[in-house]
């Protein structure tokens, strides 16, 4: 089968690999239907990630079951599933308690040893416990397909963030970043009853989603004149919840800086970079809370697939460029250059 691998930095190849098979009886193995490519994985890209030269890429995938282990029990032969972009057995102390990322059995896809998520089929570990099954009609109905590919990471991650950082009723929020999770991030606070978002972003094509997702402002400007900005219009208080969706020394300042006293910042940017970006004697004497990290994506996919199915909210506008599996390496290209904010992959 054909799957992408990455190389080198800039160096990612369509190449023939060995077809998944089952290895241990909790296993299925899944044909892939749709997949993207997401922007934490333009770090290994860039080559800020580390990795090793020949490893598969990609996390996020939708696909139909092809063949299960002796033990799988939530899942047939031809369901449609989505798949988080962890695994996760389910049955731990850490999944009982809804942090599936960090279960005891459980891996990323990509990494050595595990198939990538951006080629033809997948072997998945610990199949009961990480995908869920999905309506078998999607399939035909391109754009449910496209929103339900949301829901293996940017939605849930986005959500991750809204929630850590206290998005509900009648809140206000802030969200700094106009990538694809910080666009889910608006979607899911609107969805949690936010009543003013503030989108801070400069590409009007992305701010546009942004409004359409329920941001009532919008900001363009970046370091001190956006913080000025944010100030302005809160009456200078800043915001009590605050979604940082980047994960730079930048964007973490920021969002310190536009947060109010008191208030709650939810981290879902994964963080690069080695410096400080920010005093933290600033957070401590403000009371601000850092709260957030990898989104155990699997946890939300129950409260959030209703909705996506009944149309209550439809983040498939994330997508703004398709390739098929042969261009894969000129959708990493183009979100490189940002001539593209999340490229989806068809098979």
């Amino acid at each position: 089968m054909r799957a992408a691998v990455i190389h080198a930095p800039h160096d990612i190849r369509v190449e023939e690999v060995a077809d998944p098979v089952i290895r241990q009886p909790t296993d299925i193995v899944v044909r892939v239907v749709l997949s993207c490519v997401c922007g934490t994985d333009l770090w290994a890209y860039r080559g800020v990630a580390e990795f090793d030269p020949g490893q598969r890429i990609g996390h996020e995938f939708i696909g139909v079951v092809e063949d299960i282990g002796a033990d799988v029990m939530g899942c047939s032969v031809g369901d449609l599933v989505v798949v988080p972009f962890v695994w996760s057995d389910g049955e731990c102390g850490y999944c009982a308690e809804g942090l599936t990322t960090s279960c005891e059995q459980g891996g990323f896809w990509g990494t050595n040893g595990s198939d990538g998520g951006q080629g033809e089929a997948v072997r998945v570990p610990c199949a009961d416990g990480t995908v869920v099954r999905l309506p078998k009609e999607a399939v035909s109905d391109r754009r449910l397909l496209t929103a339900l590919l949301t829901l293996s990471d940017v939605l849930g991650t986005g959500h991750h963030g809204a929630a850590r950082a206290g998005a509900g009723t009648g809140t206000t929020v802030a969200v700094v970043g106009d990538g694809a999770v910080g666009l889910c991030g608006v979607l899911a606070a609107k969805r949690l009853g936010a009543e003013r978002i503030i989108a801070l972003g400069r590409h009007r094509s992305r701010t546009d989603i942004a409004r359409t997702f329920g941001a009532t402002d919008v900001v363009t400007e970046r370091g001190e004149a956006a913080v000025e900005a944010v100030r302005e219009l809160t009456r200078g208080r800043g915001v009590p919840a605050v979604i940082e969706a980047v994960g730079t020394e930048q964007s973490m300042w920021t969002a310190v800086q536009i947060a109010r006293d008191g208030g709650s910042i939810g981290c879902v940017g994964v963080p690069h970079g080695s410096g400080t970006g920010f005093d933290l004697s600033d957070v401590f004497e403000r009371n601000i809370a850092l709260r957030g990290g990898v989104a155990p994506v699997r946890t939300y996919i129950p409260e959030l697939l209703p909705d996506v199915l009944d149309g209550v909210i439809d983040p498939s506008p994330v997508f703004d460029r398709a390739v098929d599996l042969a261009g894969i390496p000129d959708g990493y290209k183009a979100m490189e250059e940002r001539t593209a904010l999340k490229v989806l992959i068809n098979y």
